[in-house]
């Protein structure tokens, strides 16, 4: 079964993170993704831009409105998302936890959804 485990965190804590932090949290990073390849679950991952870079896009009296920055302002943005495949949502928690725990300086907060799939 896939799931979509997507990782809300809050940018803010980036700006104060010291060069060994952010060396031991991305280092963490390509461990356990590599981990999570040889294991096969791995499907599609990667982390995001800032959300200071998204573009929102909705219609309104059947035109195209953008707007610069995140749909919400929220004290948590996504940052990164992971596309796993494994047997359920037991297993799916379990990597979202391993995540969590590559953040020693900072709260992570990982959403888990299982993937709707379409017929085709």
């Amino acid at each position: 079964m896939k799931y979509m485990l997507m990782i809300h965190d809050e940018e803010a804590a980036y700006a104060t993170a010291t060069k060994e932090q952010m060396s031991g949290l991305y280092g963490g990073y390509m461990k356990f993704t590599d981990e999570l390849r040889q294991s096969g679950r791995y499907l599609h991952g990667n982390p995001l831009q800032p959300s200071m870079t998204a573009t929102t896009v909705r219609v309104s009296g059947g035109k195209r409105v953008s707007t610069d920055g995140p749909y919400v302002e929220a004290k948590e943005q996504m940052g990164g998302y992971y596309l796993v495949n494994v047997a359920d949502v037991e297993e799916a928690t379990s990597i979202a936890e391993t995540i969590c725990k590559l953040h020693t300086w900072n709260s992570v907060a990982i959403e888990v959804r299982p993937v709707m799939e379409l017929g085709g």
